[in-house]
């Protein structure tokens, strides 16, 4: 994806951050957060640590940084599609497994979440196509070791995180509904004592955390909620069109006074964008209309399929669609991926398949039409973010922010806004004594008011929680203290985005010094 997108380290929400390894800020050594040696069971009581324990060796092997903890994703997004077409082939044949697998891989906002993981996504896209592909190969095959490998996969999708029981659940109650013949015909005891088994391997420690805080997971984590589904139903059809992080994850032209210019591989994007417009959504839901259609001219097993897809994707969008906090960002919606394309692979190669050779050169071109409209939504994320940069959430500000406090020296680095702790402790390695404050008594106020300790938060105007800025404001004032800025740090494009200041102790007549 070249330059635009690969460099950047800002990540928006903590479930993606904290899915990261986190290095000891008292240390140099790679080492992480731990609990019980190695790695404790859960970073959230909805998510686990198997993304943890993967970066453990990925940082170990390769250090720390953008491409480190981007490329590990991007060949669990590339692994995934390949499973996809893997089990598409099982289950629909070649034709459609290629046109499912052309659509998944031209897919945009199924590229852009798994590069920056945002979710996090990629291990649970990889987890459960691999465990459906497990499971259908068991069908075909009669091999109970693939039926073990199936569950464990989908065992670990729920430790990675809790939420992939939406998917779960979905397939479930599909398969129940469609294939219950075929359910009863590999049915038995021993067989179902292997899947359960190699399920609660595999989520074991989730299990355990659970035994040991009450059922914490699924106790503590749904609020049902039902007064937002239309809104929650535009942002899914957003995560079809692909056009549901366009203002999110880059700055406007509006937001950016001195833009980039773009040269090279960039020109060709600005010129592809003057040539077919703006427009940033792509066909895939007139795609998915017409599948659904054509499926009836392509028999039994082409509605089957694409009946088993809308089933399965339905109940696990009725669930998010139901959970206060979930649902309304696209984090949530595109672990409904690779169902979509499913039906719509299946849709479109049953009913060409009846007519031979032409229907294939059909089925070519609606594919490539259908990747073509998904890699001009691609190309429009690519302009932006190559001409206007990441939003704040994504600032490439963070780089020179590290630099600044690296050669401070600082004795202490107060982090007081969000999005700005653990992406410098990746970035400087753990060597930055940085610590998270939002709590200002008098007495800590007085240990940050000594000499060699700095804060570190967003500009007024663009902070996350001003909240606590204000807070800070009142208790210095309360103090005695005197804020002094330091440095102001702006991205490359010469947005003002972070500022690094201390207090010193006001005296009579003018300010002491804090150094």
């Amino acid at each position: 994806m070249g330059q635009a997108f690969i460099p950047l380290l800002g990540i928006e929400d903590d479930e993606s951050l904290f899915a990261m390894p986190l290095l000891n800020p008292r240390s140099s050594e790679y080492s992480l957060h731990v609990l019980h040696r190695d790695v404790s069971l859960m970073l959230m009581s909805y998510l686990g640590t198997l993304k943890t324990l993967i970066f453990k060796f990925v940082v170990q092997a390769f250090g720390t940084g953008v491409w480190a903890t981007r490329e590990p994703m991007l060949i669990a997004g590339a692994a995934s599609v390949w499973l996809f077409y893997l089990l598409m082939r099982r289950v629909a044949g070649e034709l459609a497994a290629t046109a499912g697998c052309v659509l998944l891989a031209a897919d945009t906002l199924y590229l852009l979440t798994s590069c920056f993981d945002w979710g996090p996504v990629a291990l649970q896209h990889l987890l459960i196509t691999g465990g459906a592909y497990a499971l259908v190969r068991f069908y075909q095959e009669r091999d109970e070791r693939v039926l073990a490998a199936g569950c464990f996969a989908f065992g670990l999708a729920m430790w990675d995180k809790a939420l992939a029981e939406w998917m779960l659940s979905g397939l479930a109650v599909a398969a129940l509904v469609l294939c219950l013949r075929q359910i009863r015909s590999i049915f038995s005891l021993r067989r179902a004592g292997i899947a359960a088994v190699a399920f609660c391997l595999g989520a074991l420690p989730l299990i355990v955390y659970n035994a040991a805080n009450s059922g914490a997971t699924f106790s503590g984590n749904f609020h049902r909620e039902t007064n937002r589904f239309g809104e929650k139903a535009q942002v899914l059809w957003n995560t079809i069109d692909g056009s549901g992080l366009i203002g999110y994850l880059t700055h406007a032209d509006s937001q950016t006074p001195h833009p980039h210019e773009q040269r090279g591989l960039q020109s060709v994007s600005a010129g592809i964008e003057r040539a077919m417009g703006d427009d940033t959504d792509n066909l895939t839901i007139y795609g998915l209309a017409a599948a659904v259609l054509l499926s009836a001219v392509g028999g039994w097993r082409s509605v089957r399929i694409v009946l088993f897809a809308a089933i399965a994707m339905a109940v696990a969008w009725v669930q998010m669609a139901m959970t206060a906090t979930a649902g309304g960002s696209v984090h949530h919606t595109i672990l409904l991926w690779p169902l979509p394309m499913v039906a719509l692979a299946a849709g479109f190669a049953g009913a060409w398949e009846r007519a031979g050779r032409a229907g294939v050169w059909m089925l070519a071109v609606v594919v490539g039409i259908l990747s073509v409209s998904s890699l001009l939504t691609t190309n429009e994320y690519y302009r932006l973010m190559s001409r206007n940069g990441g939003s704040l959430s994504w600032t490439d500000a963070i780089n020179p922010l590290r630099d600044d406090l690296m050669g401070r020296r600082a004795r202490t680095v107060y982090c007081v806004d969000w999005g700005i702790l653990d992406n410098l402790r990746l970035l400087s390695r753990g060597r930055l004594p940085l610590v998270w404050s939002d709590s200002f008594s008098p007495a800590e106020m007085a240990a940050m008011s000594e000499p060699g300790g700095v804060f570190a938060g967003h500009v007024e105007g663009v902070q996350y929680m001003p909240e606590n800025a204000r807070k800070l404001a009142a208790a210095a004032e309360g103090a005695g203290l005197h804020r002094e800025s330091l440095a102001v740090i702006a991205d490359s494009f010469g947005r003002p985005t972070f500022e690094v200041y201390r207090y010193v102790r006001t005296v009579s007549g003018g300010t002491a010094s804090g150094r």
